[in-house]
């Protein structure tokens, strides 16, 4: 099992804000209307160049290949979005780059990585589960770049924690979506390392919670999952060498209905104007819930990859 540091060091997220500089944007953090109490703020990662906040780890993690192993290319194990931000690193470097995706990958997703440039092998779930816990894939060649496992990936995350410190030093919760735990335990990292003792809470959808399921055991667990239109999140487990970072940094879990993130979205595209996937708008339906505490609630829209039919549907009330 790899190890992992019981924290991002804040030196190797800030050095990451300088690497990232020339490919991810600075995200808006915009109030959301009518929010009186509690304050709810949004950081808007819909907004980077692929539409989602892979592209911060994705960009720190391809900085840090050296030169050589570059030019073999690198690979990823992702549902979509650190395949989008990897490919588009890998296409600015003109390197190959290989995504493994699940066979339930949306269609949003794929063609984004077909236009980019990316090679594309699909396997089934659990064989994908089976890269993502061994760090490697034998019939690829290259520099395998973990979407969740991954240090200089967490600290690329972490740069959005030092933004939103920045631009709402008041914020008490921060709510992140959890799939595997490298966004919420790279911006906790942030945070702590800054000395805010703003919350972080790992938000979960219904269909499968594998955050709660640890927490409440004590112990990573694996889970039963049910796909929904909610694709970025909802895996089979908690990593092991992910655990002791949990652990440590995670305050606490919030998981909503497939209803709620659905109306979540609904809010997102008629009140601000955003379109999120599912993924991204769990946060601010675990802040509207009202099961989370905070008084300014800071909601990381993590993207905004959503297939067309589906967002049809779900402003159509068809979820």
């Amino acid at each position: 099992m790899i190890a992992l540091p019981e924290q991002i060091p804040l030196e190797a997220i800030r050095a990451a804000r300088g690497r990232i500089a020339d490919s991810a944007v600075r995200t808006p953090l915009v109030r959301l209307p009518g929010s009186d109490l509690p304050e709810i703020w949004l950081k808007l990662e819909t907004l980077q160049p692929v539409g989602s906040f892979k592209l911060r780890g994705a960009r720190n993690a391809i900085g840090g290949i050296d030169a050589d192993a570059l030019a073999r290319g690198v690979y990823t194990a992702s549902a979509g979005n650190m395949a989008l931000g990897l490919a588009w690193c890998a296409q600015q470097r003109k390197i190959p780059f290989t995504a493994v995706v699940p066979e339930h990958a949306p269609t949003a997703k794929l063609s984004k990585l077909e236009q980019l440039g990316a090679r594309i092998v699909r396997v089934p779930f659990e064989r994908w589960w089976q890269v993502l816990r061994e760090h490697r894939f034998e019939d690829l060649d290259g520099s395998f770049v973990h979407p969740v496992a991954n240090v200089s990936v967490m600290a690329g995350n972490g740069t959005i924690g030092l933004e939103i410190l920045e631009e709402l030093p008041s914020v008490d919760t921060v709510l992140v979506p959890f799939g595997g735990g490298g966004l919420s335990c790279g911006i906790a990292s942030a945070l702590a390392g800054l000395g805010s003792r703003a919350r972080v809470v790992g938000c979960e959808i219904e269909t499968a919670t594998p955050l709660r399921t640890s927490l409440e055991a004590g112990a990573p667990c694996t889970v039963e999952r049910t796909p929904s239109f909610v694709d970025g999140i909802g895996g089979a487990g908690l990593l092991p060498e992910m655990w002791p970072l949990v652990q440590r940094l995670i305050d606490s879990d919030a998981v909503v209905s497939l209803a709620e993130a659905a109306a979540a979205i609904r809010l997102l595209v008629e009140r601000v104007h955003v379109v999120a996937e599912g993924a991204g708008a769990v946060p601010l339906a675990a802040a509207l819930s009202g099961r989370v505490t905070g008084t300014v609630v800071c909601c990381v829209i993590s993207g905004g990859n959503i297939d067309t039919a589906v967002l049809l549907d779900i402003l159509a009330h068809r979820y």
